[in-house]
């Protein structure tokens, strides 16, 4: 729909009315000169304006404060290290024991139809996901270790890998 032209007649009246179906040549270009042309959503007279909305914030109190950030529904777990035959109820039954989870999402490689390797597991509370990572960090998931860490996090990465450039 962008890229759709938008003809604007100014004098629209001078044209006569509707039902005069014969448009000569002349008549056809006279109004195409009439016509202003303009492209896209971006011009004036556009819908809406992007500034008129009111929009949310995320509070941001605690500025410059590292360690783990809430996501909009709940605290995320970011698990890796996962055995690629491991399946959902797996996962569940490991962490369901520090907390009601909330969601859990693995992904699940197209070709081979085995999970990529990570899963987030996502809990109502912050304790609950606490002694979740706290627990659970290091341990083993069907003969594999597994890696528990915040999915989200403010402040620099504490990783012990070089960057990769």
């Amino acid at each position: 729909m962008a890229d759709r032209d938008v003809l604007e007649l100014e004098n629209a009246e001078e044209f006569g009315d509707a039902g005069d179906m014969e448009l000569g040549d002349e008549s056809i270009s006279k109004l195409k000169e009439k016509a202003k042309r303009r492209k896209g959503r971006g011009f004036d007279g556009s819908a809406v304006s992007r500034d008129d909305g009111e929009y949310e914030r995320i509070d941001e109190t605690d500025e410059g404060e590292p360690g783990p950030q809430r996501s909009i529904e709940g605290w995320i777990l970011f698990v890796t290290g996962i055995h690629e035959e491991a399946q959902e109820d797996d996962i569940h039954d490991k962490f369901s024991e520090y907390g009601e989870i909330k969601n859990i999402h693995l992904n699940l490689d197209r070709r081979t139809g085995f999970l990529k390797g990570y899963a987030l597991v996502e809990y109502e509370t912050y304790k609950e996901a606490l002694a979740a990572k706290e627990e659970l960090d290091q341990n083993d998931i069907l003969g594999q270790t597994i890696a528990v860490e915040w999915a989200f996090v403010k402040g620099p990465r504490k990783s012990g890998r070089k960057s990769r450039r």
